[in-house]
């Protein structure tokens, strides 16, 4: 186990193998199946670091190694004492490596097998980052949990290409562990790829268990699936990692989604779906996805949402935040960030309870109903 981090399993539901559990990290203790709002430039889009704490209650954030690499550069905020520092956030933080980011670039990307040449997205500069230079980049942000070095294949790719792609991450994997050079206050998490076949996933997952990483991810699934391949894919792969270490499922945020990656066992999610969402006007709420921008919310002076308890349910009116945005007004996004965020986070918090109180299966079923969907 890492020296950065301790993880407590507290208990397994036999009904239905969900986990509850404690990270314990540099900043601070975070109970898990916990979601982790997204930052990816060192910053959750127009939250400030109170409103995250106060309001979301959120434990644990995400940044992203590739876009702080590329601005404002791993080396000044180093200078500025590290991310936490620089962003002003005091309690955890877990960057992803940036392997996604990169592969997503298409044409403007070369994969290699020392690493990956790239051209910036902002300015079409040329750059590259070996397994090698990812860890120099984590480690000079000062995150508590950092991601191997990985390629995500793309979804429908051949079995030949995906495991060529997966045998490399895995020789990523151990060139990133051997080069991560703050073991004490960074936890270095591996990933699992393999796309959608089986005996890939196998292979990835035994071979980077081998390597004992104090934590493992799930990569490459929720890329644009149906949700009976991600669901048959994360029940198949979560239970092939070890009991006694967090497992970590990338890039999930619906509430369906969450609900599922728990009852496969799962510790940890993350998404930009919720500010995303409310950047274009749209509301989770215990009743379903919501559209504020209808002309029904007009004269609608309820809360958002009776059941939540974050301060934008508390304080405004569905007609107040309609009017926002049809005025252009920035403080609609905000306040449906707000509310978005703890909705997810409030969401867990219930999923934990009901895994103490062993009524997970209930739990998820009048989730469902209230919400409209349907039991996968």
């Amino acid at each position: 186990m890492s020296e950065a981090l301790n993880f407590e399993l507290k208990k397994v539901d036999k009904k239905t193998g969900a986990r509850l559990g404690v990270l314990h990290l540099p900043h601070g203790d975070v109970e898990t199946p916990v979601f982790m709002p997204v930052g990816t430039q060192a910053t959750v889009k127009s939250m400030t670091p109170e409103e995250l704490k106060n309001d979301v209650k959120a434990h644990i954030i995400l940044s992203n190694t590739y876009h702080l690499y590329l601005r404002p550069g791993h080396e000044l905020i180093k200078k500025a004492g590290g991310l936490h520092k620089f962003m002003n956030w005091d309690r955890n933080i877990l960057t992803d490596s940036g392997g996604f980011q990169v592969f997503s670039l298409g044409d403007l990307r070369k994969i290699s097998e020392d690493g990956v040449e790239f051209r910036s997205h902002i300015d079409g500069s040329k750059h590259f980052i070996s397994p090698e230079k990812d860890m120099e980049i984590q480690n000079a942000l000062g995150s508590d949990i950092i991601m191997a070095f990985d390629e995500c294949a793309p979804y429908g790719a051949t079995y030949d290409y995906v495991k060529k792609s997966m045998e490399r991450t895995t020789r990523w994997a151990k060139r990133c562990k051997d080069a991560h050079k703050n073991t004490e206050k960074q936890a270095l998490f591996g990933i699992v790829q393999g796309g959608f076949y089986k005996d890939l996933r196998k292979k990835s997952a035994e071979d980077l268990i081998k390597l004992d990483f104090p934590g493992y991810a799930v990569g490459g699934i929720s890329v644009g699936e149906p949700k009976d391949e991600f669901l048959d894919i994360l029940r198949y792969v979560t239970p092939l990692l070890p009991e006694n270490k967090p497992r970590y499922l990338m890039g999930v945020g619906t509430p369906d989604y969450l609900i599922e990656a728990v009852f496969a066992g799962i510790d940890m999610c993350d998404c930009v779906l919720p500010t995303r969402m409310a950047r274009n006007g749209s509301a989770l709420t215990h009743k379903g996805k919501v559209n504020m921008l209808n002309a029904c919310h007009t004269e609608d002076f309820s809360p958002l949402d009776s059941e939540c308890d974050c301060y934008t349910c508390k304080n405004y009116t569905r007609s107040y935040i309609r009017h926002l945005f049809k005025a252009g007004e920035i403080l609609g996004a905000r306040l449906l960030s707000i509310h978005n965020l703890r909705f997810l986070v409030n969401l867990m918090e219930n999923v934990r309870q009901a895994i103490k109180d062993e009524c997970l299966e209930e739990f998820r079923d009048e989730f469902y109903t209230k919400y409209g969907y349907e039991k996968m």
